[in-house]
């Protein structure tokens, strides 16, 4: 008898552990970690200040002009996306179709799972994505900022400024109208076609309109992160040049 109570009372005992709630306050459970982590990054920051002099340069003079001129380090990208676009392109319509993008990720990213946590498990293919568009945002800052000396031109790591290159205009290939805009257009609608052909579970679980927005997108980073080589190894200028607008 006395051991029949003995095995009960730890069934007892584990029916009474409290259960961890499916749901719990940002505060203080969020912010107490977040507030860890602030210290600790202010902490980092302040000991690279004490040991490390910023890169400050000369004092500017109104009679020497510095070459190359390079903007601060987060616009770096964008001068250096000059090169491979027309101004009004680079300047503007890439900054904003970035912006637009990251606000509709909200809307049309449908997947529940995940949520709230980082978790590369059930968010494969956002995190590729993702990690594709920012790994290419921080190539083009340091190809920027180590990569372009004098002229914009492109200087390897261990070549001196001091010994300028000459600046040599190319033979820039501009493709006809009607090669660029078939090509273009042909590029768009093979990228929505082809994930509807073979992976039909991601299309029905997008929707249409979700799966045509998403896609806009990721097609149009690829299709820049494209133009890069064929600026470099191909060297063409743009795919479609018009009198308003080239690319």
């Amino acid at each position: 008898m006395q051991e029949r109570i003995d095995e009960e009372k730890p069934k007892e005992a584990a029916s009474e552990i409290p259960k961890k709630p499916e749901k719990l306050l940002a505060f203080p459970h969020l912010v107490f970690k977040e507030f860890i982590a602030l210290m600790l990054v202010s902490l980092v920051l302040i000991i690279i200040s004490m040991v490390l002099n910023a890169p400050l340069e000369e004092i500017a003079t109104p009679t020497k002009t510095p070459n190359p001129a390079k903007a601060p380090w987060y616009f770096v990208g964008l001068q250096e996306m000059l090169v491979y676009f027309d101004p009004w392109i680079a300047g503007v319509m890439i900054p904003i179709l970035i912006i637009i993008g990251l606000m509709a990720i909200p809307f049309v990213d449908k997947n529940l799972k995940g949520v709230g946590i980082y978790c590369f498990r059930e968010r494969k293919f956002a995190f590729v994505i993702f990690t594709i568009g920012i790994v290419a945002w921080f190539g083009l800052i340091i190809f920027g900022c180590y990569f372009r000396g004098p002229s914009w031109l492109l200087y390897l790591p261990w070549e001196s400024w001091d010994i300028h290159k000459p600046v040599i205009s190319k033979g820039t290939y501009i493709l006809p109208l009607f090669v660029g805009l078939p090509a273009m257009i042909g590029y768009y609608i093979l990228g929505m076609w082809l994930p509807i052909l073979f992976a039909r579970n991601f299309y029905k679980t997008l929707g249409s309109t979700s799966y045509f927005i998403t896609m806009f997108f990721i097609l149009s980073m690829f299709g820049f992160l494209g133009k890069i080589p064929l600026r470099f190894v191909f060297d063409i200028k743009y795919i479609i040049h018009t009198p308003w607008f080239s690319i």
